[in-house]
């Protein structure tokens, strides 16, 4: 323990604590773009195109994600909207595009063993519309060459002969049973049945056939005995079975004239069809084609008398005609669903609308005339990944997310390779459209655009991303300031200009918008890569240059792009700035106080930021609460507020707890605060505050404090520095600049200034001040124009310094603190 000690103290002797800090100079709060570099660059190579800037980890990841051929090398683009992912992904892809890949066309036909499922053939790139053309073509061959066929004489005349031969056969049969049947004394009859007409036996009585109710009557009038009516009814009875007899043999010879036609159509259509057929396997040595022309010759051979003629009248349905349906041989067409014969090098498809039809296709279904659906295998489209099958297929990861089943079905065709087209409500509610295509494999590296976060939330939950996408390409948004990168802003704005006809830039215009680059990034030492930003303000500075109808861009046009956004956002800002002058948010910028510091906050606000000060007080006592969070005891401080408070306890125990009891409680608040606080940026600025508080001794309200500190008293760099400068600056400016206010702050955030012009003007005529400071001590040295002290020897602090005066009122409120149990039991 006691090792320690002596090093926290030595190390604290090394800070450099009673020293006041140096205030910065004009020179450090802005870089300035020099303009002999941009000079430079316009005499050298000012028609430079522009390229990908600042992105060589982000492209050589992509290079190796598209050259790469295994399994699960999708990519995934990462990085903030602006910095060039879409445009980085087109631009190489337009060159991988130009390699050859070995394409195919893909087709669906008809299965005539299955018809439900649709048969899926593969064809070399071209192949597929020269197989639906050719068996367009075996079609029309059909329909001429069967029905000429058909009308040749030579089939006529044995046809002819043929159906004479049977219907001689059926006219004797037919005479024979007549005969039979007049001996009898009997006469086959027609008599009506329903719509058509049937024979029946009938008993010739006095030369004419009779019925039964005739007989029934000479019955009853005796012209006949009732026993000639049972043998009438015997013998008509015997006949009608012989007539079911002869009726067979008839439909027996019949079907035997059938028969026997088809075969004389076989005979006489064969040659034809197999010559069809055979010139059609000549052009096509794939194995999965011949077997559909063998199903197409069985089917055709099976079904000739489709091809013929129909010259007989269309039936009619009581009395009504009815229209006979075309046939239209669905069934031979050809549906080519990828046709990449006009595709030079591989496919590449950026898909904007990845809807589930868009995506992986569907079956698209028709209306009959009865008003049902009705579909078939020519209704089968494929989707923009099957189109890019041997290519690239690039996606943003929002418009898959929204989209139902889209992602999950993305995933699974591509663990699998392969996908099968269905129509969106078969995946989605399990209906399903009666067809079931034969599944396809595919090649498709598919390239999708997101963020970093979701990124992140996809690869820690779910298993499959990892294994599919195992390249990440991630885009920085900011890149090293060099000759190089300014030379490349330049070509951006070439660019830029030469693609929109915007009028050209003036080298003090271009030096404004690599400044601007600067400011953007946070970082005097690095230039953004949003350039979608800077392309706005390319824009609107050309914008203003033509409402002064100046042939060219200056320096100043860029500035007022520049200033005219922020006065298109900055409504909440003024606002606030109104609320502060007016002295309804109370901000003190002159004089001093105990206990009260003004600390920074930054304001975000959608696409703009502002800062502006905040009021922080504390109030101590003795106690053993330690330090209260207001913000934190009503709900309203984040988490790493919370935690820069904590840490602010441990500075105060190491600086004043080593050797007694910490008897403190010490509230510390946001006021006017109602919308809650987060960040440790104020840590520094709540210290300043607690200490001012217990020294009794006030604070500098003409300077603001922004910093977050550790537990050794070290100063740490924030965010938003700029726009905390900034609006301390416009409050003071507003309220008249006095020449002593100024902002402390961290001395790492010195690399981060990009002031306003405005400001480091102030700077330059002493009428403001910038401080940067390493530690609590030097911050509260300048705060209280007091030294801050140094730990003796002997265990004590400077006599008279800020850290003396707090340990003294420390020690009494740990003495007090002694006997404030012995009262509560002295009183029980």
């Amino acid at each position: 323990m006691g090792s320690k000690k002596k090093t926290q103290i030595t190390s604290r002797k090394r800070l450099p604590a009673s020293r006041l800090p140096e205030e910065l100079s004009p020179s450090q709060l802005r870089w300035r773009c020099p303009l002999k570099t941009i000079e430079g660059i316009l005499s050298e190579d000012g028609a430079r195109e522009a390229h990908i800037i600042g992105q060589d980890r982000a492209l050589r990841a992509l290079r190796f994600g598209m050259e790469m051929i295994q399994f699960g090398y999708n990519i995934f683009v990462t990085g903030a909207n602006g910095t060039g992912r879409t445009t980085a992904v087109k631009h190489l892809l337009a060159d991988f595009a130009k390699t050859e890949a070995p394409l195919t066309d893909k087709c669906y036909v008809h299965n005539f063993r299955d018809p439900d499922s649709p048969s899926m053939i593969a064809l070399p790139a071209g192949q597929g519309c020269r197989l639906k053309s050719d068996m367009k073509t075996f079609l029309t061959e059909l329909l001429k060459g069967v029905p000429s066929a058909f009308e040749s004489r030579r089939y006529q005349e044995q046809r002819k002969s043929l159906l004479e031969h049977f219907q001689s056969r059926q006219r004797i049969v037919l005479k024979d049973f007549e005969r039979k049947v007049k001996e009898r004394g009997f006469e086959v009859v027609q008599i009506q049945s329903g719509p058509g007409m049937r024979p029946e036996i009938a008993p010739v009585i006095d030369g004419s056939p009779a019925t039964l109710d005739q007989i029934h009557a000479k019955v009853e009038s005796g012209e006949i005995t009732a026993e000639q009516q049972k043998a009438l009814e015997a013998d008509q009875s015997n006949l009608e079975g012989q007539m079911e007899l002869v009726m067979r043999e008839m439909r027996n010879i019949e079907r035997k004239a059938k028969k026997s036609v088809e075969d004389l159509n076989q005979k006489i259509i064969n040659p034809l069809v197999l010559e069809l057929m055979d010139d059609l396997r000549s052009k096509y040595t794939t194995e999965k084609v011949r077997d559909y022309f063998n199903q197409v010759e069985e089917d055709v051979l099976s079904n000739i008398g489709r091809f013929q003629t129909k010259d007989e009248q269309p039936p009619s349905v009581l009395g009504i005609q009815v229209n006979r349906e075309e046939d239209d041989f669905t069934e031979y067409n050809v549906n080519v669903i990828v046709d990449n014969s006009e595709t030079k090098g591989r496919p590449v498809i950026i898909e904007t609308n990845p809807r589930y039809k868009n995506l992986f296709g569907t079956i698209e279904r028709n209306v009959d005339k009865q008003g049902g659906w009705q579909t078939d295998f020519t209704h089968i489209k494929a989707g923009s990944l099957l189109k890019a099958d041997g290519g690239f297929l690039v996606l943003n990861i929002i418009d898959v997310a929204i989209e139902p089943w889209v992602w999950s079905t993305l995933k699974r065709v591509l663990r699998n390779g392969q996908t099968e087209i269905q129509p969106p409500e078969s995946s989605i509610f399990g209906a399903s459209s009666g067809l079931k295509p034969e599944p396809m494999n595919f090649n498709v590296k598919v390239i999708i655009i997101g963020d970093a976060s979701i990124y992140s939330m996809l690869y820690d939950h779910d298993e499959d991303f990892k294994k599919i996408f195992r390249v990440r390409a991630d885009f920085d948004v900011e890149m090293k300031l060099d000759d190089q990168s300014i030379g490349s802003y330049v070509s951006f704005v070439h660019s830029v200009c030469a693609e929109e006809k915007l009028p050209s830039f003036e080298p003090g215009a271009l030096a404004e918008i690599i400044e601007h680059g600067v400011r953007v990034s946070g970082d005097q030492r690095k230039l953004s890569t949003r350039f979608n930003v800077i392309a706005n303000v390319v824009r609107e500075a050309a914008y203003w240059a033509s409402k002064e109808n100046a042939s060219s861009v200056t320096r100043d046009h860029v500035q007022c792009a520049i200033q005219d956004r922020i006065e298109r956002l900055n409504l909440v800002e003024q606002k606030i700035q109104a609320m502060i002058t007016d002295g309804t948010i109370m901000i003190d910028t002159a004089e001093a106080r105990v206990g009260q510091v003004n600390g920074l906050s930054v304001y975000q606000m959608g696409e703009y930021e502002f800062g502006k000060p905040s009021r922080i007080t504390v109030k101590t006592s003795v106690g053993n609460a330690g330090i209260i969070n207001i913000e934190r005891e009503a709900d309203m401080s984040g988490p790493v507020h919370n935690k820069g408070v904590l840490i602010l306890g441990g500075y105060l125990r190491s600086m004043y707890a080593q050797h007694k009891v910490l008897m403190l409680s010490a509230s510390i608040a946001f006021e006017q605060s109602y919308s809650g606080v987060d960040g440790d940026s104020a840590s520094a600025t709540e210290v300043f505050a607690i200490l001012s508080s217990l020294s009794e001794v006030p604070l500098r309200q003409d300077i603001a404090v922004t910093g977050s500190i550790n537990q050794h008293g070290e100063v740490q760099p924030i965010g938003g520095v700029n726009q905390k400068v900034e609006g301390f600056f416009d409050v003071c400016k507003e309220r008249g600049l006095t020449g002593t206010q100024g902002v402390l702050i961290p001395h790492q955030n010195v690399k981060d200034l990009v002031l306003r012009n405005d400001v480091v003007e102030a700077v330059r005529k002493k009428r403001f001040h910038i401080y940067p400071m390493h530690t609590v001590d030097e911050g509260i040295a300048l705060l209280t124009a007091k030294p801050a002290g140094v730990l003796g020897k002997n265990g004590r602090f400077t006599p008279g310094s800020i850290h003396a005066l707090v340990d003294a009122k420390l020690a009494d409120y740990a003495r007090q603190g002694k006997k404030l149990p012995a009262r509560r039991k002295k009183g029980s």
